[in-house]
């Protein structure tokens, strides 16, 4: 017989071991949120279970039982053997460890693959992640990168990240770039999402002396940063990156790519377009309809931009600034660093 483990007791164990999490919902159900690291083996389609879920209200409990058996057993030779290919420790969920677990776990045991079942499910998982963000505790010191749009700061963040630096990708973790043309080519996060990443890697930095991340807003594409996070932020050192504007406009078009996909960056252009003049604005416009889009983001930069960005750097008082003046972004990279060497030479890594 299957056994049920808690939600402490399994981070414990990965804490000890390799330890696979296999999240039996839906597709769809597990494509909004689901644990971090966990992999989808369901019982059920979207459409079976949206049948399933039909027959529930419309007839009653145990009609839905009996015809959720007899489509899951069609499938059970291939549930058996996605579960043998898992060498790892198993342990399977569903929404709220409820009958679709339950079931799993049960048909495992009896073909011989040994899983556990977490007590609760994702739900008793969610609450989890809504308790630690209510706790409002972050102890480390926040290093937050600033500077004016194409300045490379995810760049930055990814390579200090590579060099062993903690860091807290805010817009990776909300996979959208923080700007209207944000979330181009990407699929934004749901705040479920987001926040179980967020806790993890809070989690992850913790007992670190400082972290790195990103000067944004409080609303990132779909998601909203907690009150705590974002005020910490704000009072946090702000490293101001300036670099040539050339390489501002050459670093956005690396990142954005805006040629491959045309008519999403003119659509959303659209939403800014009445807050700047509108000559300059038509002259934007076109540029993106003739594909200049070096022009089109250089006049950007001057007429929508960058004045914001002054007024929002004013916010701030002067002993929590330091300007940083690059070339490019490994030459911001390595005066980043050096600082970092100079405030935490224990905790710097080499």
């Amino acid at each position: 017989m299957f056994q049920d483990i808690a939600l402490q007791d399994l981070f414990a164990l990965q804490n000890k071991e390799s330890h696979a999490l296999i999240d039996v919902r839906s597709p769809k159900e597990y494509h909004d949120a689901t644990i971090p690291g966990s992999i989808n083996i369901p019982i059920f389609t979207n459409d079976e279970r949206a049948e399933v879920g039909t027959i529930y209200k419309q007839v009653g409990p145990e009609a839905a039982k009996e015809r959720g058996l007899e489509i899951f057993s069609a499938k059970l030779p291939d549930f058996i053997a996605e579960f043998r290919k898992i060498e790892a420790p198993k342990t399977v969920f569903c929404w709220r460890g409820g009958m679709r677990s339950k079931t799993a776990a049960t048909v495992l045991d009896l073909m011989g693959v040994k899983a556990t079942r977490l007590t609760g499910g994702f739900r008793t998982y969610r609450q989890w992640v809504v308790n630690e963000l209510d706790k409002q505790n972050f102890k480390p010191d926040l290093y937050v990168l600033n500077g004016y749009t194409g300045t490379g700061k995810t760049a930055i963040l990814k390579q200090l990240s590579e060099n062993g630096y903690p860091v807290l990708d805010l817009e990776g973790m909300a996979s959208h770039r923080g700007s209207i043309f944000g979330q181009i080519g990407l699929e934004p996060s749901n705040q479920k999402k987001f926040e179980s990443q967020l806790v993890q890697k809070m989690l992850d930095y913790q007992d670190a002396s400082f972290v790195f991340l990103e000067g944004e807003s409080k609303r990132i594409g779909k998601v909203t940063l907690p009150d705590f996070l974002y005020e910490k932020k704000e009072k946090g050192m702000q490293l101001f990156i300036d670099l040539p504007v050339e390489e501002r406009i050459k670093n956005i078009l690396d990142d954005y790519q805006p040629w491959n996909s045309p008519e999403a960056f003119l659509e959303a252009f659209q939403i800014i377009k009445k807050r700047i003049h509108t000559p300059i604005a038509k002259e934007i416009d076109e540029d993106l309809q003739n594909g200049d889009y070096s022009q089109a983001v250089k006049l950007l930069l001057e007429y929508y931009y960058d004045p914001r960005y002054e007024y929002a750097a004013q916010q701030y008082p002067d002993n929590k600034k330091v300007h940083i003046h690059a070339k490019n972004v490994e030459d911001a990279l390595q005066k980043i660093e050096e600082i970092m060497g100079q405030l935490y030479p224990q905790h710097v890594q080499m």
